[in-house]
């Protein structure tokens, strides 16, 4: 039996492209559940703090939307690959996708990666080719480069023969027609209730719900989110829990929720084709099955993808430990990363000794995130340079390689092209983007892709645009992150100066500005030439009574470089560590003492 009072659907795209802006203005047309200060706030479903400032979706989440007699269940996914294990999840709880693709930039790569997933689970695509209003707008253009790449990815005649419509998601007008615009999203939703199936119902069976997503609450522990497949489920009611590994639980249901809106609701039953959280189960990992008291039956498990990056975590050790955080130990770090991965799919976590924790994600961003997060916790720690993760498959060591695309001005083309070829890059297209802007793909191994951000902006000169995201395991190339230059090296513990940064500043580029504390064996710059050296950041001007002419000379210094922390991230080396602090990014070298260091170099 089909429901049709109900729709499941997904948002897919890639970052920026108005996913988030979109799910909006739905929201707000059907008079979804919201406060009076989430009326006035811009990306509502942007829940995470970190997400507003990126302007990106990193956790799945759930809302619903009434529309007439119907209830269209939404789930804004992730838009980058990084993130792809939320992806993967969400997609098993729905039965469409709306593929939203920027009418001026066309699909881009994390575009390819979440469409694969969703055709290969089989769903029903609608293609909304948002943001109309821009004034560079190109429809068919757009349209042509979607349709190639549903052919490219082996989409079916029945998916290929997907429903289009054209949408200005912050102006929130939706049509078929690109010429014409309208007065609101009604074309989108009567879209949705024509194309997407309703979920398949058959109450009378045992129950069966597939958990895709955890959240976790002080109050009511552990909350398990999912797609009732087959039964009912109830409060109250006894329900088994059986886990990927095969071991099961009976527990009680203490709450059942639903979304309406924004809000989770608390409701009494719920059945096949909804989609709920359910508290009162312990220990519930992603792939489990909430099944019936009696005679439960599991459903297949969820694969992810595997990690393909790792970042060992460790407690801070420099000198300035302690000063500027509120959680500090190993034991600290421990805890907040096994809280991490009990709903952290992507990530894993594993104790090294010594204090180290070994991290693996899905890539940069995906750790980053995880950095940042802690960060504003109060947490102090220190990390070590990315590691990509290898694999063995027939006797052949494969190493990750990413899909890299490229957006740059011609005039810098030759320069670029020269960096990727000693990196080991692998061109897959050219495409001329008008008369002064260019268009490169091309395939290129992670390990070899680090550094590669900071050096595209300055050959670019800050006006190129890069997306990458992971493609396949290959040979391993032996292509390596192209080295940085040296690093300059604080001497001594102390505040730097002015005089002394003057003096160093024809040396390389710095980093901080006068005045601001230092310690032996922290890096305060980036060398002019390959090697490192050690400098005195913190060197004061001997007064003397000789008049001299220099003595009048105003210092003029250049603004310092401040690192981000992906750019941070990036630009360590195998023997330095990067110190994160509620306040501070610092780079330092594992080996803090010059003399050790020094002896430390020689023996290796």
């Amino acid at each position: 039996m089909i429901r049709q009072d109900i729709r499941n659907i997904a948002i897919i795209a890639h970052v920026d492209h108005g996913k988030t802006t979109l799910v909006d203005a739905m929201l707000r047309q059907t008079g979804g559940v919201m406060s009076k200060e989430q009326r006035s706030q811009d990306c509502l479903m942007d829940s995470n703090e970190i997400e507003r400032e990126r302007g990106i979706t990193i956790l799945a989440k759930n809302t619903s939307v009434p529309y007439g007699k119907h209830r269209i269940n939404i789930v804004d996914t992730p838009g980058h690959a990084d993130f792809g294990s939320e992806v993967e999840r969400i997609l098993r709880t729905v039965d469409g996708a709306l593929l939203l693709v920027d009418v001026a930039e066309g699909p881009m790569p994390q575009t390819k990666y979440v469409l694969r997933k969703a055709l290969e689970r089989g769903l029903a695509p609608i293609v909304v080719l948002n943001k109309m209003d821009r004034p560079n707008a190109d429809p068919h253009k757009a349209l042509d480069a979607t349709f190639d790449l549903f052919g490219e990815l082996g989409a079916t005649d029945e998916q290929l023969d997907f429903p289009v419509i054209y949408a200005a998601g912050r102006a929130g007008w939706a049509s078929s027609d690109p010429q014409h615009s309208s007065k609101d999203l009604k074309p989108l939703f009567d879209t949705i209730l024509r194309h997407v199936p309703g979920p398949e119902s058959d109450p009378d069976q045992p129950l069966q719900m597939l958990v895709t997503m955890l959240d976790y609450s002080n109050f009511l522990g552990q909350i398990a989110i999912g797609r009732i497949v087959a039964g009912e489920i109830a409060t109250g009611a006894w329900a088994t829990l059986i886990r990927p590994g095969g071991s099961s639980m009976k527990a009680k249901v203490t709450r059942l929720l639903s979304h309406v809106g924004l809000e989770l609701r608390e409701i009494e039953k719920a059945s096949a084709g909804d989609i709920v959280a359910v508290a009162g189960f312990a220990e519930v990992e992603v792939g489990s099955t909430i099944a019936a008291a009696d005679n439960p039956t599991a459903l297949p498990s969820i694969h992810i993808d595997a990690p393909t990056l790792s970042i060992e975590f460790q407690a801070n050790d420099s000198p300035f430990a302690g000063k500027e955080g509120s959680f500090l130990t190993a034991r600290h770090i421990k805890e907040r990363l096994q809280r991490e991965a009990q709903t952290n799919v992507g990530m894993r976590m594993e104790e090294l000794g010594q204090s180290i924790f070994k991290v693996s994600g899905r890539g940069e961003l995906h750790l980053s995130f995880l950095i940042e997060s802690m960060r504003r916790e109060g947490f102090e720690l220190a990390v070590s340079r990315p590691q990509v993760i290898y694999r063995e498959e027939n006797g052949l060591r494969l190493e990750p390689a990413e899909l890299l695309v490229l957006d740059l001005e011609i005039i810098h083309q030759g320069s670029v092209m020269q960096n990727l070829g000693e990196r080991g890059a692998r061109m897959k297209n050219m495409v001329p983007e008008g008369l002064k802007r260019l268009r490169l793909e091309y395939v290129i191994p992670s390990l070899a892709l680090m550094g590669f951000k900071q050096q595209y902006m300055t050959l670019t000169r800050g006006t190129g645009m890069m997306h990458h995201s992971f493609h396949q395991y290959v040979p391993v190339s032996g292509e390596t992150a192209k080295k940085r230059n040296g690093a300059l090296i604080a001497l001594e513990d102390g505040l730097t100066t002015g005089y002394a940064l003057n003096n160093l500043q024809e040396r390389g580029t710095l980093f901080w500005e006068p005045g601001v504390p230092v310690y032996a064996g922290m890096v305060i710059g980036e060398h002019s030439r390959e090697n490192d050296i050690t400098v005195n950041p913190c060197k004061q001007k001997h007064l003397s009574n000789m008049r001299s002419k220099a003595a009048d000379e105003a210092i003029q210094l250049t603004p310092p470089t401040v690192l981000s922390l992906e750019q941070a991230i990036e630009f360590i080396q195998e023997d330095e560590l990067l110190e994160v602090t509620p306040q501070n990014l610092r780079v330092r070298k594992r080996i803090l003492n010059h003399a050790q260091r020094k002896r430390s170099e020689k023996t290796a």
